[in-house]
């Protein structure tokens, strides 16, 4: 199941039908990528960092996929709790790393809730990093 934000922020419900069929991993009907492309905009994402944790968001394993169409770059995001505070600067620094610096016009973020975030999505980099601040993961 998939949330998208609304105006004010508040997360939409998705449909049990939907939730059924959706993907956790791809945007629907999305053509497909350029591998050369998905692995330059997922580069920029590693300057995403998670300001609780201070690792990026891709190592951290909170961007499920990336997808783009004549319109825009769709990033589907989660994040460690849907109640973060910190959306914003998350939103704000994937603008920078992605519309600021060129890469594309138009950044949509698709949160997804289901699956939930877990420890288990964290890159071995990623846990790497976590270990050098004194997590154990």
């Amino acid at each position: 199941m998939t949330e998208q934000a609304s105006e004010t922020g508040t997360p939409a419900e998705a449909s049990a039908p939907e939730a059924a069929t959706e993907a956790a991993t791809t945007t629907v009907d999305a053509p497909p990528m350029d591998p050369q492309r998905l692995d330059e905009l997922e580069e920029a994402m590693r300057d995403v960092v998670d300001p609780e944790l201070g690792i990026n968001v891709v190592d951290l394993g909170l961007v499920y996929g990336i997808t783009e169409d004549d319109e825009a770059v769709t990033i589907d995001m989660t994040l460690t709790s849907a109640a973060c505070p910190l959306t914003d600067v998350i939103e704000d620094q994937s603008r920078n790393a992605l519309v600021k610096s060129g890469l594309c016009e138009e950044l949509r973020i698709n949160w997804v809730w289901m699956p939930p975030w877990g420890p288990d999505k964290i890159t071995d980099d990623g846990r790497e990093q976590l270990r050098a601040l004194g997590f154990t993961v």
